[in-house]
């Protein structure tokens, strides 16, 4: 298994270099100033901060994981995504994988 990711500082820490190789992991990292080659993140990276952290003002963590869990409910489930033909993620992953329910990362 791989794990793409970009050169940030938080990626590139020993504790997260250690995880994956205890995991199995390898880390597969993209060119340093080619955040397209991480399109689909990118893109999902701005509609959260978007969505959730710049709409609100947090007390705590919760608050954070409440918002986070309605935003991201709302994002599979509710919102049609160009990238799938119209479609939300939900319906999306039905008509590819009948048995697959549910909105967690597996």
């Amino acid at each position: 298994s791989k794990l793409r990711l970009d050169n940030g500082p938080e990626f590139v820490a020993l504790a997260l270099a250690e995880w994956a190789e205890r995991n199995g992991i390898k880390p597969d990292f993209i060119e340093p100033g080619r955040p397209m080659q991480n399109g689909f993140i990118e893109r999902f990276n701005g509609s959260f901060r978007r969505g959730v952290l710049d709409m609100h003002v947090f007390r705590n963590l919760s608050e954070v994981r409440e918002q986070a869990e309605t935003w991201l409910a709302d994002y599979n489930g509710e919102i049609p995504h160009d990238s799938l033909g119209g479609l939300t993620p939900a319906e999306f992953r039905q008509q590819n994988d009948p048995a697959a329910s549910g909105y967690g990362w597996n």
